[in-house]
């Protein structure tokens, strides 16, 4: 558990069905804060809002809806995110300033104000430490399961914790997703060092992943440092580099759990692209093969058709070599210089496509530059949760 937070999830009525759709994230104390947000053209109200107020870098509170992503409600829009800011604030005796806001769900409809605003008091008297499983259950929206890890590690003698929070099942594509996550730390840190953490941190993590190639408008991760732990992070020690690499741990895991509960998915796919002649080519090449529908139902039907995979990278649009490319599911090689390697290693890597997760590699052979990018299969509920996403 992350010291220094309160959490609170409750039932407001914003989503047709039943369940928990309003939560609440907040600290005794000022918070360091930092966010990243989607880089769609049409960004969610309660994105304009946070992008606006996260520059202060600190925070006392977050709340979020889901049910409903404010966005594309013009300028009402805008004063509803801030409406539901100001209930929050009013409430607890904080400054508007002082709350974020956070939204997902149907796009192009108008918040119920009036019933969040009533579930406010509601939502306040229930914060309690233990609270963050109600917060993990009440932003979901086709998500199948709720999506947290956390991780404590020592630094510079003391016990740091990391711990996350995120949302999101389909329209998901670099630059983020339609996901929504929160990482909070017990850790003392600025919040410039904490903005470049996040920032580092989400490159390799909730940048890497894609279901259906779709961005979304509502896209936002918000970290929060507490202090609580009393745990100093000094730019360039040991220490840092350890609050780092917990930042990336705590984030790539929750990253694969919203691909592997990917809309209607049945199996988790690593992609890894090696030997490109940039970074930007790799992660380029990564993308296309994960973006492939034909690729994507292969998966689903546990058919090794490495074919479709050689075909994405030469769409890719980068330099390569056909003679020199290299295939392998998990550690079964079905390509070899741009050749097929035989029905033997069809067969096994044919046994590889039944397992839950598979790690695809694609050796471009090249240069040294490689990227993995994160994925699911495509299948017949992916067509049926969307058809059905507004009914």
């Amino acid at each position: 558990m992350v010291k220094g937070f309160k959490y609170a999830g409750i039932s407001a009525g914003i989503k047709k069905k039943e369940g928990k759709d309003l939560a609440l994230i907040y600290s005794d104390e000022p918070l360091s804060v930092a966010g990243v947000f989607t880089t769609s053209k049409v960004k969610a109200a309660p994105v304009i809002l946070d992008m606006e107020r996260i520059a202060q870098g600190k925070a006392r509170a977050v709340i979020i809806n889901s049910g409903n992503a404010n966005a594309c409600t013009g300028p009402q829009g805008l004063e509803d995110a801030k409406g539901i800011a100001h209930a929050v604030a009013k409430e607890m005796n904080l400054k508007d300033e002082e709350v974020l806001v956070c939204s997902t769900g149907v796009i192009g409809q108008r918040l119920p104000l009036d019933k969040i605003e009533a579930a406010v008091p509601d939502l306040v008297s229930s914060l309690n430490e233990g609270g963050d499983d109600d917060v993990a259950r009440a932003i979901m929206t086709t998500d199948s399961f709720k999506k947290a890890f956390s991780l404590s590690k020592e630094i510079n003698g003391t016990l740091v914790t990391v711990g996350g929070i995120a949302k999101g099942a389909g329209m998901i594509s670099p630059n983020m997703a339609t996901m929504l996550s929160f990482v909070m730390t017990d850790a003392v840190i600025k919040p410039e060092m904490l903005s470049h953490a996040l920032k580092v941190a989400t490159e390799v993590s909730f940048n890497c992943i894609t279901v259906d190639g779709d961005m979304s408008t509502n896209d936002t991760v918000i970290a929060l440092a507490s202090g609580v732990s009393g745990a100093e992070i000094n730019e360039g020690s040991a220490g840092h580099l350890t609050f780092l690499s917990m930042m990336k741990e705590v984030m790539i895991t929750l990253a694969k759990m919203i691909v592997s509960d990917g809309e209607g998915a049945t199996k988790l796919i690593e992609i890894n692209v090696r030997g490109a002649e940039t970074p930007a080519e790799a992660k380029k090449a990564a993308l296309k093969i994960a973006n492939s529908p034909l690729v994507k139902t292969a998966f689903y039907g546990e058919d090794a058709n490495w074919g479709r995979i050689a075909g994405a990278v030469g769409g890719a649009d980068i330099r390569m070599d056909e003679s020199r490319l290299d295939i392998f599911f998990d550690d079964v090689q079905l390509v070899k210089g741009g050749l097929f390697t035989g029905d033997e290693a069809e067969k096994s890597a044919t046994a590889v496509m039944k397992k839950k997760e598979v790690v695809l590699t694609v050796e471009i052979n090249l240069g040294t530059h490689e990227s993995t990018i994160w994925t699911c299969d495509l299948t017949h509920d992916y067509i049926r949760i969307n058809a059905e996403y507004r009914s």
